[in-house]
């Protein structure tokens, strides 16, 4: 049995941690498809002590209301056995929300003593905006890096890794995202979204609350990390703000909702085009219409006005958020292409055919867990 092996900041939270979600879904389907995998998380991470501190330690048991099996271990890093944890394992992904000193030592672990795949998983702008803070991590004893687009595996391939770069997108997990028609609709728009540590507090006005207000649309905002002023900005424009929303019941609060925005952080949007927040391909499964403020799709993993709507300005926001409260079937048009190209192109299961691929052209056949993507 081919076994999987991550490290990560946290599973147990997604508090300000959107990684959380697609490798809760990536380690589900390598199970589902008969893989033994085990994810590794520090005791003490900043997400998971931020979600028991602000809702309860029993948060950090709530996501198994979604996934039940997973198996985690939660370690102390002074105290981590790498032999015991790395023990048969035929790939290991270490994701870049770790300390460099656990990266260190996995690396030298591999050269020395692994006989397993190393890879590691890049899904932040650092490398772009901050290459300091990529740079202290000892890469040496790996076979190859994740990056969740292109611009950022031309990054990559700029400080050397050439063809042992890989572009490797987040995505849907569509056992978890999917329409939940049961559900009644109770207000206009929903947003799904934390503050940003100031990376997109202008967009938030100009592409969420002028147009919102303006509209005199129903609205809710969930999230963590709003300060006095960003809660103060959403009352008086008329939204709700619901506070921290886990990520197995997000699906619900777009179910509830007519429509909802993507607001990228800055960084994504300039220093990294082409690269989208998960919830692009979360909403997008669930087929709720979605318009976007600026982003350049220089991927085409969407199609725009197919897929999405895309807003240039705050007047455009507000004519495209006008027009999908007026016409029922544009806004159901757009919701069930969507979720089509979802379907087709960006699940886990997807993610995992790929991961595979990766894993043989770096010379490791796992074989046995070829699956046809999820239909």
């Amino acid at each position: 049995m081919t076994k999987l092996v991550l490290f990560c900041h946290s599973l147990r939270s997604d508090w300000n941690h959107g990684n959380a979600h697609f490798l809760r879904g990536l380690l589900s389907e390598c199970r589902n498809r008969g893989m033994e995998v085990v994810g590794y998380e520090p005791a003490g991470a900043w997400s998971a002590r931020n979600l028991a501190e602000e809702i309860g330690l029993a948060a950090l048991d709530g996501w198994r209301a979604a996934y039940p099996d997973l198996p985690i271990v939660v370690y102390d890093p002074a105290r981590l056995d790498l032999d015991s944890a790395l023990d048969g394992a035929d790939l290991v992904l270490v994701h870049e929300w770790n300390e460099p000193a656990l990266v260190a030592r996995i690396a030298a672990h591999r050269k020395h003593a692994g006989r397993y795949l190393l890879l590691f998983h890049d899904t932040h702008h650092r490398l772009v905006t901050e290459p300091d803070a990529i740079a202290a991590f000892d890469l040496d004893g790996f076979d190859g890096v994740l990056a969740f687009g292109e611009v950022l595996c031309e990054a990559y391939r700029r400080c050397g890794w050439g063809r042992q770069v890989f572009t490797w997108h987040e995505a849907a997990d569509t056992s978890i995202f999917s329409p939940r028609p049961e559900i009644a609709k109770q207000r206009d728009l929903v947003w799904i979204g934390n503050w940003g540590d100031e990376e997109r507090t202008a967009e938030l006005g100009e592409f969420l609350t002028e147009p919102v207000k303006a509209l005199g649309l129903s609205a809710r905002v969930h999230g963590v990390r709003y300060p006095p002023e960003g809660k103060a900005a959403l009352a008086e424009a008329g939204i709700e703000f619901a506070g921290y929303l886990p990520n197995f019941r997000v699906p619900e609060a777009f179910a509830a909702s007519r429509m909802t925005v993507h607001i990228p952080r800055r960084p994504y949007a300039t220093a990294l085009p082409g690269i989208p927040t998960i919830r692009v391909f979360e909403a997008l499964a669930c087929a709720i219409p979605l318009v976007s403020a600026p982003w350049e799709d220089c991927e085409a993993l969407f199609a725009v006005g197919a897929d999405y709507l895309l807003a240039r300005d705050s007047d455009e926001m507000r004519r495209h958020l006008a027009a999908l409260r007026a016409d029922p079937d544009l806004a159901a048009s757009l919701a069930e292409h969507g979720r089509v190209t979802v379907l087709a192109r960006h699940s886990c299961a997807h993610r995992v055919d790929e991961l595979l691929a990766i894993c043989r052209r770096l010379g490791r056949d796992l074989t046995g867990c070829e699956m046809a993507a999820a239909q």
